[in-house]
């Protein structure tokens, strides 16, 4: 319940016209993006690299992520079913 209620605060900051940065490791957040920046591929020393960007849909086709394993499957198959804004406008 608190998730559903922070994303749609999110969604109502967004249709009000405001820019809105978010650093989350929540999949049912990160699934809501418009565009998600994968930063890594570890922590510390070992990370700091961009590693993926664009939409959870591409994120989730992207071979070399590590999040996207972790989106596919509320996302559907990558393909565009799952997307961010049907999703807002559904709920």
């Amino acid at each position: 319940a608190d998730v559903r209620h922070l994303v749609g605060v999110l969604h109502r900051l967004d249709d009000a016209g405001h820019t809105v940065v978010v650093i989350e490791h929540y999949r049912d957040v990160m699934a809501e993006a418009d565009h998600l920046i994968e930063v890594g591929p570890e922590a510390g020393a070992s990370g700091g690299l961009v590693t993926a960007e664009g939409t959870p849909e591409k994120i989730a086709g992207e071979r070399g992520s590590r999040i996207g394993p972790f989106l596919k499957p509320i996302l559907g198959s990558g393909g565009g079913s799952g997307s961010a804004k049907k999703k807002r406008h559904a709920s």
